[in-house]
């Protein structure tokens, strides 16, 4: 006999359906899966045939042959338990035929334990989301439900393989696979480290601030203690709240990471990514034999803080490239190629030499020159062409850490900034531009008109600093940024002479102090 039942594969962050078929024929017993299924696919027959046996019912002693369907996309996941089980059932007659009609309705995702548990699997929510619509009923684990909820979906949460054919049966109400909703008291915000408690570093502030309101890409050198860890902290607070959309695609991305159970609710705030400095590039940029989401992803529509910057092998660096390029990442395998959303701020954080002392007036640099060029020669020209600000911090001076820290709290810097983002929202309404930093070549045409001097400030500064063309439209990019803190229409001439202040003086590495 032949079942079909419907299930969901995952290609990147979004689903796919996918037709569990099920065949059941005479012959010798045999239980095999086609349909270009992963290792982790293929080992659901030991589970399934355990799941089956542990749940009362008799599995079948012939040839069964599972074919997923499309055949020509790669399967992956625990998520396909369920479905072959439910389709062994239906097609070896377990199932009465208004059971197996019932069935054809359902698209079904989980893991089965042994015992007929189900368990929960990676990537519900966009599978959910791929296929929702008014007449699709999912059966998925209980511990899925928030993702369920998070998309609207309709399901059931059956916490067995039994219970889900006892209510195809009739056998149980609807209540008894259902897991009744109760209201969650409002999401409290985190409390994030304010910028008022950092004392002195006034042009790092600012340089945050500018970078919060565009989207723009950041490089703070400075000694050891002077406050890079400690601003870099801070900058969430100081970042716009998420649009439903953003919220919805970053949820997506934890969901196919297997994350959103250990955070147990869709994700509202903007997430905050800092790896240790000896990541390797597969673990940051993502990838392996089924290509998965690296850190780059995980901090889609948020942040990556690496501190440390020069401390990180010239490879992963070197990696970063096209994310902060294209705003995403491409991962080709010989079977497959996914691309994930990679559009992150980035802030880097590092000491001026390996030992950290070059520019302290205290304490001796202890450092070759062969030792210092290595160091600065891990960030490539091509990578630093990508950021937008370097700022240098100097150690803060005894009289201002001896008194009250002084400057904007969190809150006011926020406020600018998401008056400086609406602006941004009203000029690139129907695109899919979301701020400056991030403009195509058309844009920086139409909304970056120069004032009259400043095709002399700009080549002068193309020769001082040796500025790459990338270099100048990210100049233009910035100064447009700086003009909305502002609330004025156009750039002018000293927001221009602003952002060179932040761009790196060396050429051939990273600026000296």
């Amino acid at each position: 006999m032949l079942a079909n039942v419907r299930s969901c594969a995952l290609k990147g962050i979004d689903g796919f359906e996918v037709v569990t078929e099920v065949d059941i024929s005479a012959g010798m017993p045999t239980f095999s899966v086609v349909g270009l299924p992963d290792a982790e696919v293929k080992e659901s027959k030991d589970r399934v045939t355990a799941a089956i046996r542990n749940s009362g019912f008799d599995f079948p002693l012939k040839r069964i042959t599972v074919n997923l369907s499309p055949a020509e996309l790669r399967k992956s996941g625990t998520q396909f338990d369920l479905p072959i089980a439910a389709g062994i059932l239906a097609a070896s007659g377990a199932l009465s035929d208004a059971a197996a009609d019932k069935l054809k309705h359902l698209l079904l995702l989980g893991e089965l334990a042994l015992d007929g548990t189900l368990r929960p699997c990676a990537g519900v929510l966009p599978m959910l989301i791929s296929v929702k619509n008014g007449q699709t009923t999912a059966v998925i684990p209980p511990e899925n439900m928030l993702e369920g909820r998070a998309c609207g979906a309709r399901f059931i949460t059956p916490r067995t393989l039994r219970d889900l054919v006892n209510w195809l049966e009739n056998k149980l109400p609807d209540e008894a696979v259902q897991i009744p909703f109760l209201p969650q008291e409002p999401e409290e915000a985190p409390t994030l480290p304010d910028f008022a408690d950092v004392k002195g570093q006034a042009v790092a502030k600012r340089a945050l601030e500018i970078a919060a309101a565009g989207g723009h890409n950041v490089l703070m050198i400075g000694l050891p203690g002077t406050g890079k860890s400690m601003l870099a902290k801070r900058f969430p607070g100081i970042l716009p709240p998420l649009s439903e959309e953003e919220a919805l695609e970053i949820t997506k991305i934890y969901s196919v990471c297997n994350l959103i159970g250990k955070t147990a609710k869709r994700l509202t705030q903007r997430p905050f990514r800092d790896p240790h400095h000896t990541i390797s590039d597969v673990a940051l940029i993502g990838g392996g034999s089924t290509p998965k989401p690296g850190e780059v992803s995980l901090a889609h529509n948020g942040v990556l803080f690496l501190d440390e910057f020069a401390e990180f092998s010239r490879t992963t660096l070197e990696v970063l490239r096209q994310p902060l390029e294209n705003g995403q990442v491409t991962i080709s395998r010989a079977k497959e190629t996914v691309t994930y959303p990679a559009r992150f701020t980035l802030i880097a954080a590092m000491n001026p030499c390996p030992c950290g002392n070059l520019g302290n007036p205290h304490k001796a640099c202890t450092c070759s020159p062969v030792q210092i060029s290595r160091y600065k020669s891990k960030i490539s020209g091509p990578l630093l062409d990508r950021i937008d600000l370097t700022v240098n911090l100097n150690p803060v001076a005894y009289s201002d850490w001896n008194k009250p820290a002084e400057g904007d709290s969190s809150a006011q810097i926020r406020a600018r900034v998401i008056a400086a983002r609406q602006r941004q929202q009203a000029r690139f309404q129907g695109t899919p531009t979301t701020a400056n930093a991030f403009m195509t070549q058309k844009q920086i045409k139409q909304f970056c008109q120069l004032p009259a001097g400043a095709d002399a400030i700009l080549e002068a500064a193309m020769r001082k600093f040796g500025l790459s063309a990338r270099s100048l439209d990210k100049v233009l990019k910035t100064a447009r940024t700086i003009a909305d803190l502002e609330g004025k229409e156009n750039i002018e001439n000293a927001h221009l002479i602003e952002v060179l202040q932040y761009r790196p003086l060396d050429r051939k590495g990273v600026p000296d102090l």
